[in-house]
């Protein structure tokens, strides 16, 4: 397994992110590599959707990689699980808290593969999607 930790801040109340990041249609363009999310399903204490994650090989070659994605509240934040073809796993937890009159975001990603190769692929692209969802999230802001 390979954790990955970011912490950043977002120009927006916790109330406010909670909200964004509580939406599945949210993620479209938080993670670049998200170009749609169907299939949303309310269920009592969480959400359950598919996300459509597309991936460019040589610039020219595309692959439409469909993940399940659990979301559910947590005391201070969402949290989840990921579940991809190919063996690839990840949970996942947003932890935010007041501070600076905007939030702190603690992003905590566990990625885990079957495969040590697809491992460190994964994990790369997850670090990727971490730090540009902190970008995104942060320009999101006046919007929230």
């Amino acid at each position: 397994m390979t954790v990955l930790r970011n912490v950043f801040h977002v120009p927006a109340a916790p109330d406010a992110v909670l909200a964004h990041l509580s939406e599945p249609a949210s993620y479209v363009g938080l993670s670049p590599l998200v170009v749609e999310v169907r299939d949303v399903r309310r269920e009592a204490r969480e959400l359950r959707y598919v996300c459509v994650e597309r991936f460019r090989f040589l610039r020219v070659v595309t692959y439409d990689n469909l993940i399940e994605v659990t979301l559910r509240p947590t005391g201070d934040g969402i949290e989840g699980e990921v579940d991809s073809p190919g063996g690839v796993r990840m949970g996942y937890r947003f932890a935010l808290a007041a501070a600076d009159g905007g939030t702190e975001v603690t992003d905590v990603l566990a990625v885990r593969a079957t495969l040590r190769p697809v491992q460190r692929y994964a994990a790369r692209k997850a670090r990727e999607v971490q730090v540009a969802r902190a970008e995104v999230l942060t320009e999101r802001a006046p919007a929230l």
